[in-house]
C-alpha cells in the first residue's frame, strides 16, 4: 500500500493495484478487468464478498461513497467494504461495523490494518487503531534481511545471538531518542546520518562508538577517549550495551533502511503488541508471516482477569477512599509475582504489569500521592523463554512498559529522572521450561534464585540473584504454552513429556504438549501457594486425554477454579486463525464459587457461577467418562464398519465397476455400495466386491474378479502384520463382513464442527460401511433420532476427541456412554416418527448431498424444522421440556452418567477390534 500511494495516481489502474496489494492473483485481476467477475453497477470494481471500489470525480468522494453504499450490487455481492477516491481524498467504510476511514490519499497506507480482512487476515481492534507496531516491524525486517545479505556470518548459529542483541540495542535507541531518554529528539538517527559516509563505509564504526559510549560510565569517559559526537550519549548499562560493540557492516541500502526506521514516531510503540511482532523479525520460519503474531489484549485478559485482576479491582472498589485499606492493597500489589513459564516476548507479563500499575495509580490518586514512585518491581514479573531473542525482547518490552507507565501516572520529568542507568537485574530466564526447576526461577519468597549472571542482556541462559522483597506474597502462573498434539511433537518434545509423566502414567504418549505445563505447574504449586491459568487446546478437556491428565492434576490438590470454554484464539495469522482453545484456571485453594465463561450464540460472553467445574469444563463434580464396551441398556450396539485390508483391490470406483463387465445378476451377487465418512457426507460413489463363501467359485471364474482376489492375497502375504497374513486365506473378503439384513444406521467417524447436527443416516440392505464410519446394523430407527439430536451432539463434542476442530466420533466413548432414560414404547414410536421426518425432508431435496443439506447457511427450512421437532421430543423425554442451552444439557447428561456408572460394576477389558 505504501508503494501504491507513492506512485502517480492512475484512476483506471488504482482499483486493481489496490486489490493486488492484498494478495489477489493476476488471474483474479484479469477476470475482474475483463468484466467476467466484476459485479459493479457504478462503473467501478466490485469483488464478491470483498469490496466495491469506485474512482470519483474530483471533489465528489463522499458522494461516490454514499452511492456505493446504496448500490444494489454492493448488497447482492455481500461486499464487506466500500472505497472511493479521486487521488486526493480517500474514504472507505466497513459495512458491517459502520467503521470508516477518511484521509488524504497519500496517507491511506496508515490505515492498512482497517483493510486486513481483505487479505484473509483476522484483525483485532487494537491493531487497526495502532498500525505503528506493524509498520515498524516491517521496516526492521527489511533492515534485518539486508544486513544478513552483507554479513552472512551474522546469520549463522554462532552469531545469531549477536545479531539479535544488535537489533535489541537499535530498538532501545529509537525509543530513547523519541521519548526524551536521550537529551535531543532523533539524536541517535541524526548522529548516524551526520557522522557516517553516504556510501555507508563507516556506518558500523559510528554505531559502534555510540554503543561504546552507552556502556561507559561518566568517570571513565575521559580514559575511554570517546569522540565528542558520541560522548553526548548517556550511560545506559543494564547489560544492554555491555560486552562486544561489534556492529555488522552496512550497505547504502541498509543505511537508508536504518534512517527510515529512525524517522518513525517511536513514542507510539505498544510493548504488549510490539514484542511478539519484533520477535518475528529474527525468526526465519516466522518471517514469512511477519506482523501476524499479535495476540489480542482482550484474549490475554480472559486469562488474567479471573486469575487475579478481577479480585484486585474488587478490593479497590471495596476500599473506597479508606486510606488504610488502600495502603494494604498497595502493599499487596507490591508483593504479587506473575510468572509465565512460556513467556515468548512477554505479552502476558507486560499486560499484567500495566493493569497492576493502573490499579496502583488509582490507589495513589485516592491517597493524594500521585507523584509517588511505584512499589511494583519489574523483577516480580518472571518468565522462562526457550528462544534467546524473545527473552531479550520480553525484558526490553517490560522496561518500555515501566517507562510508559511512569510517564502516564507520574509525568515525564519524574519518569526520566529515575530511568537511567538501567538495572542489571536479569529476571527473564532463557531456557527450556520443561527442563528447568521452576522453584529456582520463581521461588516462593526471599532470594532463593541459584542462577547468576552479571547483566541483563549478557548471558541469556543465566539469571541474577534477586531479592523479591515480597515475603508472603502471592504467585500467579499464567501464559500461552505451545500446544502440539502427539502427532506433531518432535522426539525432544516427547522426551520432555516423558520426563514429566513417566512416573505418573504409562499413557502419556497421547497427551498434547501443553499438558506438560499444567502438570509441572501443579507440581510447582505443591511448594508454594500459586494460582495457575493457561491457554490450551480444547482437546485436553475432551476424549482420551481427560482420563489420563486430569486425575493426575486432581491428585496434587488442584481443582479447576475458572474456565473459558472453546473459542477461537484471535491473532493476526491467517494460518492460525482456526486455533480453537480453552482457558483453564486451577487452584489448590479454590473458592466456593467457580466461574465458567462461554461464548453465547449471539457472540457475547456469558459467565455461569457454580460450585464445581469438571475436567470437561461442565458445571458439576469431578467425573471422568471412561470407554464402555457396550451401550446403555436398550440401545443397539454400534460397531466400526468393515476394514478392507485389500491393497485397493476390493474397493471400486464407478468406472472400475463398469470395467468388470458384470451382468445385473452378477453385480447383485458380488458387489455392494459402500460408505465411509466422505462417501456418505459428500455423496461420493464407491463400491466393493462382496463375495459370500458360497459364491466364491462362481466369482473366481470371472477373470477380472479373480485378478483382484489374487491382488488381495499378494498384498496380505507380503504384509509384516501377522493378522493380514492370516487373512490371506480368505482374500475374497474384507476383514469384517458386516451388513444389515434390513438396513444400517451409519455414523461418520469425522464430521465438520460447523454442522449443527451429526450427519447420521440410513442405508439399505445392499449397502455396507467401511472402517471410516460406524454402523448400527438392523437397529430400530429410534436410535437414529437419538444420534441426530442436539443432546447427543453436545455429548460427543464434550467426551470424544476432535480432529483439528472437527468432531471425531467414538462408539466406546460417545455412544456406549451416552446416558438415556428408560424409554417407553410411546417414546420409541415418537422417536421413530422424528427419524422418518428427517429422512423424508432430506429425500425431498434429492440429489442434494448431506454436506449441502447441512451447510449451516443453506440448510432447507423443512429439514431444520424436522430436527427441531426431533430435539423437542428427545429433550421432553429427559426433563419434560426443552433445555435452555448446552450448559444445561451437559449438566443433565453428566448427572445421569454419574448415576448410570455408580450402579454399574467395572468389567475386565477385552480386546475388541470393532471398538474405537
Amino acid at each position: 500500500m505504501s508503494d501504491l500511494a507513492a506512485q502517480p495516481f492512475d484512476k483506471d489502474e488504482f482499483p486493481y493495484a489496490f486489490l493486488r496489494a492484498f494478495g489477489n492473483k493476476e488471474t483474479t485481476i484479469k477476470r475482474l478487468r475483463s468484466g467476467e467477475t466484476n459485479k459493479s453497477d457504478l462503473g467501478g470494481v466490485l469483488q464478491t464478498n470483498n469490496i466495491h471500489i469506485a474512482v470519483a470525480q474530483h471533489g465528489e468522494v463522499t458522494k461516490t461513497l454514499a452511492a456505493l453504499k446504496e448500490s444494489p450490487a454492493t448488497s447482492r455481492a455481500k461486499a464487506r467494504y466500500i472505497l472511493a477516491t479521486d487521488g486526493e481524498v480517500f474514504e472507505a467504510e466497513e459495512l458491517e461495523s459502520g467503521e470508516t476511514v477518511a484521509c488524504a490519499y497519500e496517507n491511506f497506507p496508515d490505515h492498512f490494518g482497517f483493510f486486513l480482512p481483505l487479505a484473509g487476515i483476522t484483525t483485532v481492534k487494537q491493531v487497526r487503531e495502532n498500525g505503528f507496531d506493524i509498520r515498524a516491524t516491517g521496516r526492521l525486517n527489511k533492515l534485518y534481511v539486508e544486513l544478513l545479505k552483507d554479513n552472512p556470518e551474522w546469520g549463522t548459529a554462532e552469531r545469531r545471538h549477536d545479531m539479535n542483541h544488535f537489533l535489541a540495542r537499535l530498538i532501545f535507541c529509537f525509543f530513547a531518542e523519541d521519548t526524551g531518554i536521550f537529551r535531543e529528539l532523533r539524536m541517535f538517527t541524526e548522529t548516524v546520518e551526520r557522522m557516517s559516509a553516504r556510501d555507508a563505509s563507516n556506518t558500523h564504526e559510528v554505531i559502534g562508538e555510540i554503543f561504546r559510549a552507552m556502556n561507559t560510565k561518566g568517570d571513565d569517559r575521559t580514559k575511554a577517549k570517546l569522540p565528542r559526537w558520541a560522548a553526548v550519549f548517556p550511560y545506559v548499562n543494564g547489560g544492554l550495551f555491555s560486552g562486544s560493540v561489534d556492529v555488522p557492516r552496512f550497505s547504502k541500502i541498509s543505511r537508508s533502511y536504518l534512517l527510515h526506521i529512525g524517522n518513525l514516531d517511536w513514542t507510539k510503540i505498544n510493548p504488549d503488541i510490539f514484542g511478539s511482532m519484533i520477535q518475528a523479525v529474527a525468526d526465519d520460519e516466522e518471517r514469512g508471516a511477519l506482523g501476524m503474531h499479535y495476540t489480542s489484549v482482550p484474549n490475554i485478559l480472559k486469562v488474567l482477569n479471573p486469575l487475579f485482576l478481577d479480585d484486585l479491582r474488587a478490593q479497590l472498589e471495596a476500599a473506597g477512599d479508606n486510606p488504610r485499606k488502600l495502603l494494604n492493597l498497595r502493599r499487596r500489589l507490591s508483593r504479587i509475582r506473575v510468572f509465565d513459564p512460556a513467556c515468548g516476548s512477554g505479552n502476558f507479563l507486560v499486560i499484567a504489569y500495566k493493569e497492576m500499575r493502573a490499579i496502583e495509580a488509582e490507589i495513589n490518586r485516592r491517597r493524594r500521592e500521585s507523584d509517588r514512585e511505584s512499589d511494583i518491581p519489574l523483577t516480580n514479573f518472571r518468565g522462562i523463554e526457550i528462544r534467546d531473542f524473545a527473552a531479550e525482547i520480553a525484558r526490553l518490552a517490560l522496561i518500555i512498559a515501566e517507562f510508559q507507565c511512569d510517564v502516564l501516572y507520574r509525568g515525564r520529568p519524574l519518569a526520566l529522572s529515575g530511568f537511567l542507568p538501567l538495572s542489571a537485574d536479569n529476571w527473564i530466564v532463557c531456557g527450556n521450561a520443561l527442563r528447568l526447576d521452576w522453584m529456582s526461577v520463581c521461588p516462593p519468597s526471599g532470594t532463593g534464585v541459584r542462577l547468576q549472571a552479571e547483566g541483563l542482556f549478557d548471558d541469556p541462559l543465566n539469571q541474577a540473584e534477586i531479592d523479591f522483597k515480597n515475603e508472603g506474597g502471592e504467585t500467579y502462573v499464567c501464559g500461552n504454552p505451545p500446544y502440539l498434539g502427539s502427532t506433531w511433537q518432535s522426539a525432544q518434545q516427547k522426551a520432555e513429556l516423558q520426563s514429566i509423566f513417566e512416573q505418573k502414567t504409562h499413557n502419556w504418549k497421547s497427551l498434547d504438549y501443553v499438558a506438560a505445563w499444567f502438570m509441572k505447574a501443579a507440581d510447582y504449586g505443591k511448594g508454594t501457594r500459586a494460582d495457575i491459568a493457561f491457554v490450551a487446546t480444547n482437546s485436553i478437556c475432551q476424549g482420551q486425554q481427560v482420563p489420563i491428565l486430569w486425575p493426575l492434576i486432581l491428585e496434587t490438590g488442584y481443582e479447576i477454579s475458572f474456565a473459558h470454554t472453546s473459542f477461537k484464539w484471535a491473532n493476526l495469522a491467517s494460518h492460525n486463525a482456526g486455533v480453537t482453545v480453552v482457558i483453564i484456571g486451577i487452584s489448590n485453594h479454590p473458592g466456593k464459587v467457580r466461574r465458567l465463561f462461554s461464548v453465547s450464540d449471539g457472540g457475547g460472553l456469558m459467565a455461569t457461577e457454580t460450585e464445581h467445574i469438571n475436567a470437561y469444563l461442565v458445571p458439576g463434580p469431578n467425573v471422568i467418562v471412561k470407554r464402555a464396551a457396550s451401550p446403555t441398556e436398550g440401545l443397539t450396539r454400534m460397531s466400526f464398519g468393515n476394514k478392507p485390508v485389500d491393497g485397493g483391490n476390493l474397493l471400486l470406483t464407478r468406472n472400475e465397476l463398469m470395467e468388470l463387465n458384470l451382468t445385473s445378476d452378477q453385480r447383485a451377487r458380488f458387489v455392494r455400495r459402500i460408505y465411509g465418512s466422505a462417501e456418505f457426507i459428500r455423496g461420493i460413489e464407491r463400491y466393493c466386491l462382496w463375495i459370500e463363501n458360497e459364491h466364491l467359485e462362481e466369482a473366481q471364474q470371472l477373470s477380472a474378479i479373480r485378478q483382484r482376489i489374487d491382488g488381495v492375497r499378494a498384498m496380505r502375504m507380503a504384509s509384516r502384520d501377522r493378522g493380514a497374513n492370516e487373512l490371506a486365506a480368505r482374500s475374497h473378503q474384507m476383514r469384517e463382513m458386516n451388513i444389515g439384513h434390513r438396513w444400517s444406521i451409519i455414523v461418520p467417524c469425522i464430521s465438520s464442527e460447523s454442522r449443527q447436527y451429526l450427519p447420521v443416516g440410513l442405508i439399505d440392505s445392499h449397502s455396507t460401511v467401511t472402517n471410516l464410519a460406524f454402523a448400527l446394523y438392523d437397529a430400530p430407527l429410534w436410535n437414529m433420532a437419538l444420534i441426530a439430536s442436539r443432546l447427543h451432539l453436545v455429548w460427543i463434542a464434550t467426551v470424544c476427541g476432535k480432529l483439528k476442530t472437527d468432531f471425531r466420533y467414538s462408539n466406546t466413548l460417545g455412544w456406549n456412554t451416552f446416558p438415556v432414560p428408560i424409554l417407553t414404547e410411546k417414546n420409541k414410536a415418537d422417536l421413530v416418527r422424528c427419524a422418518e421426518d428427517i429422512l423424508l425432508a432430506r429425500e425431498a431435496h434429492f440429489p442434494a448431498t448431506i454436506a449441502e443439506l447441512y451447510d449451516p447457511d443453506n440448510m432447507p427450512s423443512d429439514l431444520r424444522e424436522a430436527h427441531e421437532r426431533n430435539d423437542e421430543v428427545v429433550e421432553r423425554i429427559y426433563i419434560g421440556r426443552r433445555f435452555r442451552n448446552d450448559t444445561e444439557r451437559l449438566e443433565k447428561l453428566f448427572e445421569l452418567y454419574t448415576k448410570m456408572t455408580a450402579s454399574t460394576k467395572p468389567t475386565k477389558k477385552g480386546k475388541r477390534r470393532a471398538d474405537a
